[in-house]
């Protein structure tokens, strides 16, 4: 593991610490730090978040972690020794979608499957 991903670990942990224990925003809803992507140059952090729920719940999460990027930054700034801090940008994690799509999709098949096999019994009766 590298100091690029040690750095990046140390960002996430520090991120989904600060999220459920020192913000106190009302629009933050039930939400999961997924990933953090940093630069070669440690210099901005792409951090992916998940929230349980709707649309809306997502754009009132959204809205509050970018409204306290600044008091997230400086409290990471704090927590972990580097050089500079780096500029936080949070993305929407969207590979559980992803994946409960295609688990819908996987059921749709299967349950074609099924019914074919069953007119095909039915026929040969």
């Amino acid at each position: 593991m590298g100091r690029k991903d040690r750095v990046a670990e140390a960002i996430k942990r520090e991120v989904s610490q600060i999220i459920h224990d020192e913000l106190k925003d009302p629009r933050l809803g039930f939400v999961t730090i997924t990933g953090v992507e940093i630069t070669a140059d440690l210099r901005t952090a792409k951090i992916f978040f998940s929230v349980l729920g709707q649309e809306q719940e997502f754009k009132k999460t959204k809205g509050a972690l970018e409204s306290s990027s600044g008091f997230i930054r400086r409290l990471i700034g704090q927590r972990i020794k580097l050089r500079f801090t780096p500029e936080i940008i949070f993305r929407q994690d969207k590979s559980s979608e992803y994946s409960s799509r295609i688990q819908e999709v996987l059921n749709e098949i299967k349950e074609l499957d099924e019914s074919k096999k069953s007119n095909r019994l039915h026929k040969k009766e």
